[in-house]
């Protein structure tokens, strides 16, 4: 009996300690993080830009209507990391436009623009890329699912990865600092675009 119950012991000390690892890497995981965008929150966090029609719905932030559109952090940022989970449709035209040197006009060349766009019509700067700066190829496709990008901006260093896949490693300093941006864009030549939704946005200044 007493084997016994030290063996029961010994493996409650097993199963607390393995417990306790695997529940202290998504606290430090998030540590540093900033949320903007959890699935619950609205829009206090952005400036609208445009005339596409954001709202909250379904646990995302979401846009399916207007010429286009951005939101626009109210903050500036010079070193970053940014994580963003997206829903595309085939024919959504968007992206993340990063150290914006023009919060009020918000462009590519403006910015760095990290693409969402399935159907461009030059698909070496589609989703995945970072239009006019560094092609893509083959090009990954974003449409009709749940996907995540995570960013990096050090100094000239910047990366993307769309979904655990590297997609840009780019040296770059054109742009320095500036706020970032969302976009809800037209389709091709000028017709509506599909729905975006942004159901997660983290940033984490560096």
């Amino acid at each position: 009996m007493k084997r016994l119950t030290a063996i029961t012991v010994g493996l409650l000390v097993i199963g607390f300690t393995v417990f306790g690892c695997s529940t202290q890497p998504s606290s430090q995981a998030d540590a540093g993080w900033i949320t903007l965008i959890d699935g619950a929150t609205g829009l206090d966090n952005w400036n609208r830009i445009g005339d596409a029609n954001w709202r909250v719905e379904g646990g995302a932030i979401v846009a399916d209507k207007g010429k286009g559109g951005y939101l626009v952090s109210k903050n500036s940022y010079k070193d970053f990391q940014i994580r963003a989970e997206f829903w595309a449709d085939h024919t959504t035209n968007s992206g993340i436009f990063m150290r914006a040197s023009n919060p009020q006009k918000i462009g590519a060349d403006s910015s760095y623009e990290v693409n969402i766009y399935d159907q461009r019509p030059d698909p070496s700067y589609g989703t995945g890329a970072i239009v006019d700066f560094a092609k893509v190829s083959p090009m990954p496709q974003a449409g009709g699912k749940w996907n995540t990008y995570e960013i990096t901006a050090k100094g000239s260093q910047l990366t993307v990865t769309l979904n655990g896949i590297r997609t840009v490693d780019l040296q770059d300093s054109k742009f320095a600092s500036g706020p970032f941006a969302l976009q809800y864009g037209s389709g091709p030549k000028g017709a509506v675009g599909g729905a975006i939704k942004w159901r997660k946005v983290q940033i984490k200044p560096l």
